[in-house]
């Protein structure tokens, strides 16, 4: 029997990924944990940078026209829906690769990109071959009913970040609510790593796209 998602990234990703669960034949629950809000950023020269990492579409969706004064540099994309984003700005994309650091060092490293630009959200990892990063957004917390969070039991909870994974435990653990009842889907191995133990079965993406989410979730199943 399919488990209801739960689709726990913020708007506009969450009416996205509910959107293509749907179609996938799952029940859906929509909780979004944080909320995204654009940020005053500084726009550098992009003569200073030898590429753009994206690691996130909210990135590109929060940056707003002045994105555009960088389309000179090749972008290096983190996830399939990141550089379909990327690309409908206007951008031109050079590579795309995992939502693991150490994973995307690496593919910086085998493009020779050595001073890369950084644009994402207040939280984030630092990557080497990053030389400057600068925050457009920041996901704010949301406030989260106890109802809601207790509508999760048997669920099967969409991880897209390692903030959100941190916090769905947290929030399960102070309501009092068993992680034992909850499965959890991960968009890398990163974040159900951040995600802790305890859970009723974890499934992680073998890329991070949510068609590759789906298909590890159903995977649980066989």
């Amino acid at each position: 029997m399919s488990r209801t998602l739960a689709v726990l990234r913020p708007e506009p990703g969450n009416a996205a990924t509910a959107a293509r669960a749907t179609a996938a034949g799952h029940a859906v629950l929509r909780l979004p944990l944080f909320a995204v809000v654009p940020l005053d950023w500084p726009v550098p020269d992009p003569r200073d940078h030898d590429a753009l990492v994206l690691t996130s579409a909210n990135t590109v969706r929060a940056a707003g026209p002045a994105l555009a004064s960088l389309a000179t540099l090749p972008v290096i994309a983190v996830g399939e829906q990141t550089a379909a984003a990327a690309r409908a700005a206007g951008l031109t994309v050079a590579a795309t690769g995992s939502s693991d650091a150490e994973a995307l060092a690496t593919l910086l490293a085998e493009r020779g990109v050595s001073r890369a630009l950084h644009l994402g959200g207040r939280e984030r990892t630092p990557v080497d071959g990053v030389t400057r990063a600068i925050a457009v957004y920041a996901s704010e917390p949301r406030a989260v009913a106890p109802a809601d969070l207790a509508g999760l039991a048997g669920s099967v909870a969409l991880l897209h970040s390692a903030r959100a994974a941190t916090r769905l435990g947290t929030l399960l653990d102070s309501a009092g609510i068993s992680r034992a009842h909850v499965t959890i889907g991960a968009f890398s191995t990163a974040i159900a790593t951040a995600a802790g133990s305890g859970w009723q079965a974890v499934a992680v993406a073998a890329s991070p796209s949510d068609v590759a989410l789906f298909a590890a979730i159903d995977a649980l199943g066989r």
